[in-house]
């Protein structure tokens, strides 16, 4: 991915060319999608190698009360293996926490310190640990508790090889991540403009069948929002864009 897509660098960003593995550890099926899908279908393109890590299976998630709870996680895990696909990303993992009740305790710590272990990605991205009282929706308490327990999973458990004795994740070599990129984050923010994956993330939206009442009006507000995030990031008019507090975790 040529650089020039990235602005506003602080000098903290790492350059894609020099990222072999991305690990995504969010909340719900299509968190990652709304989020970070047009970055990440960059990083593909580049030949980055990219995971996902869900915390739940989104079982509370739609709007349709026919539907069994386990029948919805069942459909959301099809969802989102499907809508990773669209932006070059076959690597799905499912931790099966239950969507509505994640806390950032040690277990789920664990849980996304074994992945880590897994994977041995340079870059994670993961949601915002604290709440931003300037966004209701973006602060949904799984959100806050997934962005928490990993950025504890990262630094310190990862990379302690004394964590977790006896636990599967002791019996995996320890990993210590360089980057954690926060979408939407607060402070200086890098924007990645992804106007020409813009096709390929409303796509990976769209895989999300469960969760639309109203697809064609969620499309036009997600692009306006989108095409904000360019406008605030300095990008040319008509321009779309996706926005990270990058953190340093070295």
């Amino acid at each position: 991915m040529p650089e020039s897509l990235v602005s506003r660098l602080t000098g903290v960003m790492l350059e894609f060319s020099k990222i072999d593995r991305v690990l995504a550890v969010m909340a719900h099926p299509d968190d990652v999608d709304f989020s970070a899908a047009g970055t990440i279908a960059h990083l593909t393109d580049a030949g980055v190698e990219v995971s996902y890590c869900m915390v739940t299976d989104g079982q509370a998630g739609g709007f349709d009360h026919s539907i069994p709870r386990t029948d919805m996680a069942m459909i959301r895990r099809r969802e989102q293996t499907e809508a990773a696909a669209e932006v070059g990303v076959t690597d799905v993992r499912f931790l099966g926490h239950m969507d509505g009740s994640v806390v950032a305790d040690l277990q789920l710590r664990h849980d996304i310190s074994v992945v880590i272990r897994q994977v041995r990605p340079q870059v994670v991205i993961t949601q915002m640990p604290v709440r931003n009282l300037d966004s209701t929706y973006g602060s949904h308490p799984d959100h806050i508790a997934t962005g928490e327990a990993t950025m504890s999973a990262v630094y310190p458990d990862a990379r302690n090889p004394f964590a977790f004795t006896g636990q599967p994740a002791a019996e995996i070599e320890d990993w210590s991540v360089d980057e954690v990129w926060i979408p939407f984050g607060t402070g200086d923010a890098e924007v990645v403009d992804i106007t020409t994956q813009l096709d390929r993330k409303i796509d990976a939206l769209m895989r999300h069948k469960s969760q639309h009442r109203d697809p064609e009006g969620m499309e036009e507000r997600v692009r306006t929002w989108w095409q904000s995030i360019a406008t605030e990031g300095g990008l040319p008019e008509g321009s779309s864009a996706e926005s990270f507090r990058v953190v340093d975790t070295r």
